[in-house]
């Protein structure tokens, strides 16, 4: 795992009438503080990414369908500098993903259906803390390929 980025299995209680998805709650030990929640959709092959925050943390649960995470660490001094990791999130591996300020994070819709992904964020969105780049920058060793 990337330094500072947490994975935690949720909860799903199904019953006859359908289920409820925990995702976070303020008790929760890894919880900081609440700043927005929004949902992003994103198509099955489409990539959205990449993007990182200066201040803000990520928690991210995949509530319908598949992404496929990818994560870039090039924070000077990080134990994890250079590394990438991917995680594949959704509702057969229904995880909390917490990711740390400046951890570069993009995801692709996987699978054959639209993909819903909730973020509870500890901040509003403020364009001024957020910086994007282009999903192929050669400045990210990532390929986002299918791998056979």
């Amino acid at each position: 795992m990337i330094d500072g980025v947490l994975l935690h299995p949720l909860k799903q209680i199904p019953d006859e009438r359908g289920k409820i998805m925990h995702m976070l709650k303020s008790t929760d030990p890894h919880f900081e503080k609440f700043g927005e929640i929004y949902f992003s959709c994103v198509y099955p092959g489409v990539i959205k990414g990449w993007h990182r925050h200066s201040r803000m943390t990520l928690n991210y649960a995949v509530v319908a369908g598949l992404i496929k995470m990818v994560l870039y660490d090039d924070r000077k001094g990080s134990p994890t500098h250079g590394q990438i990791q991917e995680i594949f999130l959704g509702e057969s591996n229904y995880c909390l993903l917490k990711i740390p300020p400046m951890v570069w994070n993009g995801f692709k819709g996987a699978g054959t259906q639209m993909a819903m992904v909730a973020n509870c964020a500890t901040i509003p969105h403020d364009p001024q803390e957020i910086e994007r780049v282009d999903p192929f920058t050669p400045s990210i060793p990532y390929d986002w390929d299918i791998k056979h």
